[in-house]
């Protein structure tokens, strides 16, 4: 059997810190310690009641400095915190000797990559990113399926992505364009990421629509022509997905068919966690072309009703 690893969380109070948690405990580790500015982290119990708990980084710094002195090296730290925040505590795990596994997205900028693989290489540790779509099972038989195909096949993909969020998302970090990289950033790179990895480089980026809650483009890949849209705003949703009380609506069609990959989510962050420990895992490599896909995005500006552009945007242009 396996040494049980150490981990310490960054960010554990967060919506995702969970999945985190329940991964550690999953693949038979121990958690301990973890940091949060907010004390609301009760679901330490059901996990790790016995991990020290932090509410100052400065604190939490000087307590995994201490183990490390003491024999007790930190040997991962899962990084749940806001993204802007990625990237310097992505440096702090390498500087305490340990690896990173860090939520998407990674980083907000292209260069930030280079720096850390500066840093991955003077470190000798590993940065690993969670990207659990691509072990979804549906989606690594149509990867499979893709790579099979006529390699001048050209896909037609409409990516439909509406998740109401309330006037809290525009008050907290995830409305700051410069904390979380604006809607791309926050609520599409994963998308983003499967349809780059399942069908191949970007080769034309187009962007329609620009808001604060909503965004739709164009992007042309290797084996794909994508029209996406994005929304927070509960106004976008389908009536008939509002009638059922629902608030997010979820779509990916393919060549006019629905790509169906709404189960099986449960446990790709543990599955994540076992490929990392097993000595695999998604790394800087894997995560630069969707951050500088959405990057692109973000710094873009709109064309308004040009070119391809997804059916939604007529609804609000």
């Amino acid at each position: 059997m396996n040494e049980s690893k150490k981990f310490a969380i960054i960010g554990v109070g967060g919506y995702i810190a969970v999945r985190h948690l329940k991964a550690i405990k999953d693949t038979g580790n121990t958690l301990l310690a973890s940091l949060d500015p907010s004390d609301s982290v009760g679901i330490i119990d059901s996990y790790f009641p016995d991990s020290h708990f932090f509410v100052e980084f400065e604190r939490f710094d000087r307590h995994i400095d201490k183990l490390r002195r003491a024999g007790t090296q930190v040997d991962y730290v899962s990084i749940c915190s806001p993204n802007y925040l990625h990237d310097s505590h992505i440096r702090f795990a390498l500087r305490s000797g340990a690896n990173a596994i860090c939520e998407k997205p990674l980083v907000l900028n292209p260069w930030n990559i280079d720096a850390l693989k500066e840093f991955e290489d003077e470190s000798g540790k590993k940065i690993y990113n969670v990207l659990q779509l691509r072990l979804h099972p549906v989606l690594i038989d149509l990867k499979n399926k893709i790579e099979q195909s006529a390699s001048d096949k050209k896909h037609d993909i409409d990516l439909t992505y509406i998740t109401s969020r309330g006037n809290w998302y525009f008050i907290s970090w995830k409305g700051e364009l410069h904390k979380s990289g604006g809607i791309a950033t926050n609520i599409g790179i994963h998308f983003f990421d499967m349809l780059i990895w399942i069908f191949g480089n970007v080769k034309e980026n187009i962007v329609h629509v620009l808001q604060h809650n909503k965004a739709a483009g164009y992007l042309e890949l290797e084996k794909a022509r994508v029209r996406w849209f994005l929304s927070l705003d509960y106004n976008d949703l389908p009536l008939k997905v509002k009638e059922q009380g629902k608030r997010t609506y979820r779509s990916i069609m393919m060549d006019n068919h629905e790509i169906e990959f709404s189960e099986g989510f449960t446990d790709l962050h543990t599955q994540t966690y076992k490929e990392i420990l097993a000595g695999k895992g998604f790394g800087l490599k894997e995560a630069r072309p969707s951050i500088e896909t959405v990057f692109d995005i973000r710094n873009a500006s709109p064309v308004g009703l040009k070119g391809e552009y997804h059916e939604m945007c007529k609804k609000i242009l």
